[in-house]
C-alpha cells in the first residue's frame, strides 16, 4: 500500500479537475491527479457531438489566468475548446502530474483521518484528502412513458455526429440546449424533426445588441436586475413564445439553465421543427402526445439530463436530493475531514471564472483544515452558512461570494472551530468526527464501474 500523507488526490481532468490542479500547483500544495480515459478535457473530449459550440461566449468561458486566443469566434468550437484545455494544461504543466487510463474506484475515509483510494488496478494508496472533480454530465437520466418504441432509442450523450439523424423521422424529448441543438440538425437532415417539451422553457437568442447574449448586460449585474432586464428584451426581440407553437415558462429566468439558441426560434418559424407536448405513451413506431397527438419516428433522442452521482464514495456518504448534494460552500460536506466535491454545481453561462475563483479557495481551505480539529463542514455551518439548496449558479454572484470567502474565512473559521470545540467538549467529551474505517470498510470494489 502505497502512502501519501501529505498530498491529495484530484479525480478527474476535465475542466474543473484542471483548475483545481492549477490552483494545488501554484499554492503548493502537492497532489496526484487521475483521470480514467487516456486525454484530458472530460466532456469535452469524450461526451459532447462533434458540431458542439459553447452555449456560453468566449470571454466568460475561458479561465480569468490563462484567456482563450483572440483569434476564436465568440462560440468556440468543441475542437477549439478541447485545444485551450490541452494549452492550459500544457502552460501550467499539469499533464506530468495526470495518471491517465486509471479509474478511482473506491475512495474512503480512515479512524486516522487519512483517505484510502483504490484504482481501477487494484492498487491502494493513502492520501491527506479527496478533491472530486468528476464532472455532472456522464449519469444518464431517461424519462419513463408506457409502452414500448420500435424504432432507435438514445440518449443525448450517445448522440455523435448528424449522420445518426440523416433521413429520419426524428423526436427530441427535452428542450434545454443539447435538445435544441440537435433537434435544429435534424431539421437540417433529418425527413422531420419534432421537440417533446412538458413545460415551458426561456428560449434566448444567442446575439443581443451586437453582443454573445452573456455580454450584453454587465457580467456584475445582480441576478435580480439581470431577469428584469433580459425580460425586457426577450419581450421585444423574440416577442410571445406562444407565436411560435412554444409554452410560455412559468418559472423564474435562472432558476434552470436557459436554452441559449437563435436556431431553434427560427426553425420553429419556417416550419422545419415541430413542437410537441409530453409524451403519452410508446406504441411501436408510433407516439401518442398528452394533447391527444401523435407522429411516427424512426429515433428518439432523450436529452433529459443526467443524474449527479459520486460511485467512487461509499453509498450514502454524500447524500443527492433532486440532483443537489448539500454541501458548505457547494464543496464541503459537513462531517469529514479534506473532502471537497467540486463538481456538484452547474454555472449557468461559462466555466472558467468560477471554477478559478472556486479553486483559489479550495487552495485556501485545505491548509486551514489542517490548521483545525474539526471538519471544515462543520464549522461553516457554525459560521451560520446554508448547504446548497440548487446545483445551478449565477456566476456573478457566486464570484463575488467565492472572493469574500477567500478573505474572510482564514480570520473567522480558527476563532469559531475553537468555540464550537470547547461545547462539543463540554457535551460530550472529546471524540473523532471522521467515519471509522469499519464503518466504509463493507463497501464493494467495482473496478468496472462506469465513471463517464
Amino acid at each position: 500500500m502505497s502512502e501519501s500523507r501529505e498530498k491529495m488526490a484530484i479525480i478527474g481532468a476535465g475542466p474543473v479537475g484542471l483548475g483545481m490542479a492549477r490552483a494545488l500547483k501554484v499554492h503548493g500544495i502537492p497532489y496526484d491527479q487521475f483521470e480514467a480515459d487516456d486525454d484530458i478535457g472530460g466532456n469535452w473530449y469524450h461526451g459532447v457531438y462533434s458540431t458542439t459550440h459553447t452555449i456560453s461566449s468566449r470571454n466568460v468561458t475561458q479561465y480569468p489566468e490563462y484567456p482563450m486566443p483572440a483569434q476564436y469566434p465568440d462560440y468556440p468550437s468543441r475542437e477549439q475548446v478541447l485545444a485551450y484545455l490541452r494549452d492550459y494544461a500544457r502552460h501550467f504543466a499539469l499533464v506530468g502530474d495526470i495518471t491517465f487510463n486509471t479509474k478511482v474506484v473506491m475512495a474512503r475515509p480512515r479512524s486516522d483521518q487519512l483517505w484510502e483510494v483504490t484504482l481501477g488496478s487494484g492498487e491502494t494508496r493513502i492520501y491527506k484528502g479527496v478533491v472530486v472533480s468528476n464532472g455532472h454530465d456522464w449519469s444518464r437520466r431517461y424519462p419513463q412513458y408506457p409502452g414500448v418504441f420500435a424504432g432507435e432509442y438514445m440518449h443525448s450523450k450517445d448522440y455523435k455526429r448528424p449522420e445518426q439523424l440523416a433521413g429520419r423521422r426524428v423526436l427530441v424529448i427535452g428542450a434545454g440546449n443539447s435538445a435544441s441543438d440537435i433537434a435544429c440538425e435534424a431539421a437540417r437532415v433529418g425527413t422531420s424533426s419534432d421537440v417533446s417539451m412538458r413545460r415551458g422553457y426561456w428560449f434566448v437568442p444567442k446575439i443581443l445588441f451586437g453582443k454573445p447574449f452573456h455580454e450584453a448586460f454587465p457580467l456584475a449585474t445582480p441576478i435580480w436586475l439581470h431577469r428584469l432586464l433580459l425580460r425586457l428584451v426577450l419581450k421585444i426581440a423574440v416577442g410571445d413564445y406562444r407565436r411560435y407553437g412554444l409554452r410560455r415558462p412559468e418559472h423564474k429566468l435562472f432558476t434552470s439553465v436557459p436554452t441559449i439558441s437563435s436556431e431553434l426560434l427560427h426553425y420553429l418559424r419556417h416550419g422545419r421543427i415541430t413542437p410537441r407536448p409530453d409524451v403519452a405513451r410508446y406504441d411501436g413506431h408510433r407516439i401518442e402526445f398528452v394533447d391527444g397527438s401523435s407522429g411516427s419516428y424512426d429515433l428518439v433522442v432523450c436529452a433529459t439530463g443526467f443524474h449527479l452521482e459520486f460511485p467512487f464514495l461509499p453509498k450514502g456518504m454524500i447524500p443527492v436530493r433532486d440532483g443537489v448534494a448539500p454541501l458548505y460552500g457547494g464543496a464541503v460536506p459537513q462531517d469529514l475531514r479534506h473532502l471537497y466535491i467540486t463538481s456538484a454545481t452547474h454555472p449557468i453561462y461559462g466555466f472558467g471564472p468560477p471554477i478559478t475563483a472556486g479553486a483559489d479557495l479550495l487552495a485556501t481551505l485545505i491548509p486551514l483544515q489542517d490548521r483545525i480539529e474539526l471538519p471544515l463542514g462543520r464549522v461553516l455551518k457554525a459560521c451560520g452558512m446554508k448547504p446548497a439548496s440548487t446545483h445551478l449558479l449565477h456566476p456573478a454572484s457566486a464570484l463575488r461570494e467565492l472572493r469574500w470567502a477567500r478573505r474572510l474565512l482564514p480570520v473567522i473559521v480558527p476563532f469559531v472551530e475553537r468555540r464550537l470545540r470547547r461545547t462539543i467538549d463540554r457535551k460530550m467529551g472529546r471524540a473523532s468526527s471522521a467515519p471509522t474505517a469499519n464503518e466504509t470498510a463493507s463497501e464493494s470494489l467495482n473496478p468496472d464501474m462506469t465513471v463517464y
